[in-house]
């Protein structure tokens, strides 16, 4: 019996987000009394995958071969369910983001798997399988019991810290040819964006709201983003009237995210907006309004106004810097 933890890879490299996974994978498997085994697909050096040994596993299985050339859900369930079942794996694991949430529902059918999504905790008992999760835009929380025999995790990205728990590297590389009926996904092009970091994968993002009041008040808003090597965001009306690009949109409509630190300049707080941050480990909230819903979520606040707050602000960040 086993622990299998999927990890994506971008341009054959790992993200924080993969070693979030593999230290709880490997925390999940320790109690469990089992082996922990992460699962790569795609083209990946031996010396980035030799790196989730550093955080855990066990074992590590690649999957490498020229069929693979995009992301499929269909081809990926394939492949993963025929591991599962080489490696006898009881309990699976995989990132709560677009692809998991993807790949999660798929397996459950294919295994005959239950599902608990978007847990934030180690299982809080193995007998039953009880795993905890937040509910109502993280206003609740829901202990879920998961009765069959295989189980699915989807964990919510940033609710697990990253724990160094070195193993040996144990490297085994499978030839497992996909269907080519399930290889539908076609990439015809592909558009990178350098120079700026994903609101998805930033530790910190600075999110502007309506009470930035225009376009031409941004500025101040990006220096402290770019001094605080932090990504920018804005609320939904903002993307709406073409402040901001919708790239940068957060909320239950949006971006749904997770940073160590999020700054909600100019935000009332609306429940949309507060489902999609609410993981923030860190709100920071400056408001005009004192009785803003954002004050409730926020562990600090500035009651003031961010045109006259936000250069106060980045001058105490560049005094901080300088010394």
């Amino acid at each position: 019996m086993s622990v299998l933890v999927f990890l994506e890879n971008w341009d054959g490299k790992f993200k924080k987000l993969s070693f979030e996974l593999v230290s709880y994978a490997s925390k999940v498997a320790e109690r469990l009394g089992q082996q922990s085994i992460a699962l790569s697909i795609g083209k990946v050096d031996a010396s980035e995958l030799e790196k989730l040994a550093t955080y855990g596993a066990d074992k590590v299985i690649s999957i490498e071969n020229d069929a693979i050339k995009a992301f499929d859900e269909q081809a990926y369930t394939s492949m993963i369910a025929e591991v599962a079942q080489k490696t006898g794996a009881n309990v699976l694991v995989l990132a709560n983001n677009n692809s998991g949430k993807a790949l999660a529902p798929r397996l459950s059918v294919r295994l005959k798997a239950g599902i608990a999504s978007g847990v934030s905790k180690l299982p809080l008992s193995l007998s039953p399988f009880v795993v905890y999760k937040k509910v109502y835009s993280g206003k609740a929380f829901a202990n879920v019991a998961i009765k069959t025999e295989i189980k699915i995790l989807t964990l919510a990205q940033n609710s697990f810290e990253v724990v160094e728990s070195p193993k040996t590297f144990v490297h085994e590389q499978l030839d497992i040819q996909p269907d080519g009926n399930l290889m539908k996904t076609l990439v015809k092009e592909v558009q990178k964006q350098s120079g700026k970091i994903l609101i998805t994968d930033a530790d910190i993002v600075v999110s502007g709201g309506r009470g930035m009041k225009s376009p031409d008040n941004w500025a101040p808003l990006v220096e402290l983003a770019d001094l605080l090597g932090a990504a920018t965001a804005c609320s939904r009306p903002v993307s709406d009237e073409g402040w901001r690009s919708h790239d940068e949109h957060t909320g239950q409509t949006g971006k749904i995210i997770a940073p160590n630190l999020y700054f909600a300049i100019g935000i009332s707080g609306a429940t949309q907006h507060l489902a999609g941050v609410s993981s923030s480990k860190f709100i920071v909230a400056i408001n005009t309004d004192k009785d803003a819903p954002i004050f409730e979520a926020a562990q600090y606040g500035i009651v003031g106004d961010a045109s006259k707050v936000l250069p106060k602000l980045v001058e105490a960040v560049k005094e901080m810097k300088s010394k």
